[in-house]
């Protein structure tokens, strides 16, 4: 009966908000397909069916009726409907997150994360706060070259983290606050910060940055992005632990037996493979690619080139690549969220919303209302069970307010609201794709996450406002 209701439910709004009349000044063609992506959106965050089947429901459903058009006031053929439909499909930010996915195939099926991973608690977990600081330092090695946060935290991360509290006789039944809890939160929670330090460490801030580049005719490279959330990222990823320890403290405040399990495991892995090394070559290649070679290879290029080295030099088969099936799923969801957000744009709903918003932003300064837009991005993540869904839905119509607001820098307003993806992602149990699964560790309960989220949602949202926000507006 909640499948039913959730099924219904985005096409009731669809319908509800189609047989309204146009608001003024916007056409009812614009109008139907705003309900169209408004269903749309409503079906990623209830999830009635897979997120990538309902973009490319909403594309298909689109190019059937012939709801966008590719020029102005000129109803698209049949064809032009179509083309517009697969347009996703050919965005080269598509295919570098595609390329991300596959580096993180890489790191699993070579070994190299998880004794990364292990390396880290040998050599930094005899004290409990150690530990929460080699989890945090094994994330953030791992993501620039994992844009997948839930491959990097809740695949490579938590299947390493969860053999150490049982160790102290810590379990999500007896005595989860022992070691377990203060672990899972600590992992959690850095894999949020530095969700927001790299373009590449999520996978939704490369949709964000496409949405921007068509939207607000705007590229925010790699090395921007960084250094535009340096400040931010360096205080909390360094407080995220001790903050963990001081708010949420374990009982168990050594971990002697971390150190010995870890050099266990490390001793079965035996010594470092010759794929291992390659994998290791070709992600820190890629990396100062993305860095230094982007005025003359583009970087989904040389995601590609590395791709294809990958697979030529046997660091995994193609036979994994066809296999790796969350790689194409996010290719086919993310090439109808790039297309169905350009729609708002072609159809003119994004210019008639961005003079409506007009309206009612005069008489504030342009750095009092992006900071006002700041917050209400970040604040209404409670509503997304997705970041991807939240960039999508959210995204377009914070730049079209922002572009209406004159003097303001859409550079500037770009950067401030992509730079909280990543951390707004802890204020819920949902809020980004490994939260479900240390969640469902049960070492947190749903009461103490609730919690937590909310005051190191706070905290994260403090300190970009007090440190961040200056930083970007002073870079420009």
């Amino acid at each position: 009966m909640q499948r039913v209701l959730k099924m219904l439910a985005p096409v009731l709004l669809g319908l509800v908000l189609w047989l309204l009349p146009a608001p003024a000044g916007l056409t009812p063609a614009a109008w139907a397909y705003f309900s169209l992506f408004a269903a749309v959106v409503l079906a990623l965050v209830l999830e009635p069916i897979p997120p990538a089947l309902a973009g490319l429901v909403g594309v298909t459903v689109a190019a059937v009726f012939r709801l966008v058009p590719l020029a102005p006031d000129k109803a698209p053929s049949p064809g032009e409907a179509l083309k517009w439909a697969l347009s996703g499909f050919s965005d080269g930010t598509v295919w570098l997150i595609f390329g991300a996915f596959m580096f993180a195939l890489g790191y699993e099926k070579t070994g190299l994360g998880k004794r990364l991973g292990l390396t880290l608690i040998k050599r930094m977990g005899k004290k409990t706060l150690g530990l929460g600081y080699a989890v945090a330092l094994a994330d953030l090695i791992l993501a620039p070259f994992m844009p997948s946060n839930t491959a990097r935290s809740g695949g490579t991360i938590f299947p390493i983290i969860k053999n150490i509290p049982p160790l102290y006789g810590s379990t999500p039944e007896n005595n989860p606050r022992g070691l377990g809890a203060y672990l899972m939160w600590t992992a959690l929670a850095t894999t949020c910060v530095t969700s927001s330090l790299f373009l590449t460490g999520l996978a939704p801030n490369v949709l964000a940055q496409s949405l921007v580049e068509k939207t607000a005719k705007i590229t925010l490279n790699w090395n921007y992005w960084f250094m535009s959330v340096l400040p931010v990222g360096v205080i909390l990823f360094l407080a995220t632990p001790l903050l963990t320890y001081i708010i949420y403290p374990p009982t168990q405040k050594t971990s002697e037996n971390a150190p010995i399990w870890a050099a266990e495991e490390l001793e079965k892995l035996g010594p470092i493979s010759g794929r291992e090394i390659s994998m290791a070559l070709l992600a820190v290649g890629a990396l100062l690619g993305w860095i230094f070679l982007k005025d003359y290879v583009n970087g989904t290029t040389v995601a590609l080139v590395v791709i294809c080295v990958m697979v030529t030099a046997k660091v995994v088969s193609w036979e994994d690549v066809l296999g790796y099936k969350q790689a194409w799923n996010v290719l086919a969801w993310f090439a109808t969220l790039v297309t169905l957000a350009d729609g708002l744009s072609k159809t003119g709903f994004l210019k008639w919303f961005a003079g409506t918003a007009s309206a009612y932003m005069q008489g504030f300064s342009p750095t009092a209302t992006l900071l006002g837009l700041v917050v209400l991005f970040f604040v209404s993540h409670y509503m997304f069970a997705s970041v991807t869904a939240h960039v999508a839905a959210l995204l377009p119509v914070m730049l079209a307010a922002a572009m209406a607001v004159p003097g303001l820098d859409m550079t500037v307003a770009s950067m401030a609201l992509c730079a909280t993806l990543g951390i707004m992602g802890i204020i819920t149990p949902y809020g980004t794709g490994p939260s479900p699964i240390y969640f469902g560790s049960g070492y947190i309960k749903s009461k103490e996450f609730w919690y937590l989220g909310f005051i190191f949602g706070t905290i994260f949202l403090a300190v970009f406002l007090l440190v961040g926000f200056p930083w970007i507006l002073m870079r420009g």
